[in-house]
């Protein structure tokens, strides 16, 4: 087998094709000392971030599109036993639960579990969701949703007076941000 044949037959010559270009690009990022994002890195302890009264749901907001340049939003839920978030759909975001402690039962598109610590669940955009603490203490539950945006609603909702909400002020809040109740 001649060297031309080799070579074609083992993709070493896309290798060696696509190789000096991606070492061209290391270099010329590096010998421009620019960085390849904006983002800077963040480092969050436990009791840092904005803490917000969503609606019983106490939030505090660790990263936020700001900070992640649109990409996710993160914050952790510090919910008493029976608080619950009525079922609904995003048309804007997905999500991801970590529950870090205490148990929650949730609801995705139609099965539902409950969730103890080091449990994860993901309900993606436009799939029906709800989540409710059960047992006796409260629930830390870590989440996560992308893109980011999400933390402009929550922080319209926080406004709201602490007492029952008014669910059409609720409604129309959530439904601004792309989120409908069932």
């Amino acid at each position: 087998m001649d060297r031309k044949t080799f070579l074609k037959n083992t993709g070493i010559g896309l290798s060696l094709a696509i190789i000096p270009g991606l070492v061209g690009q290391q270099q010329s990022a590096s010998n421009n000392n620019k960085p390849l994002t904006n983002l800077k890195p963040k480092i969050i302890r436990d009791q840092e971030g904005e803490v917000l009264n969503v609606i019983g749901d106490i939030q505090t907001h660790k990263l936020l599109g700001s900070d992640t340049d649109n990409q996710i939003v993160e914050w952790v839920d510090n919910v008493a036993p029976g608080v619950r978030i009525p079922p609904h759909i995003h048309t804007k975001e997905d999500e991801i639960f970590r529950v870090v402690k205490g148990q929650v039962e949730i609801m995705v598109g139609g099965e539902t579990t409950v969730l103890n610590p080091g449990d994860t669940a993901f309900a993606p955009k436009n799939i029906p969701h709800t989540w409710k603490v059960i047992g006796t203490e409260h629930a830390k539950m870590i989440t996560s949703a992308f893109p980011a945006g999400i933390e402009k609603m929550f922080h319209e909702l926080a406004k709201l007076p602490p007492s029952p909400p008014d669910f059409e002020k609720v409604t129309t809040i959530c439904g601004k941000h792309g989120i409908s109740f069932l």
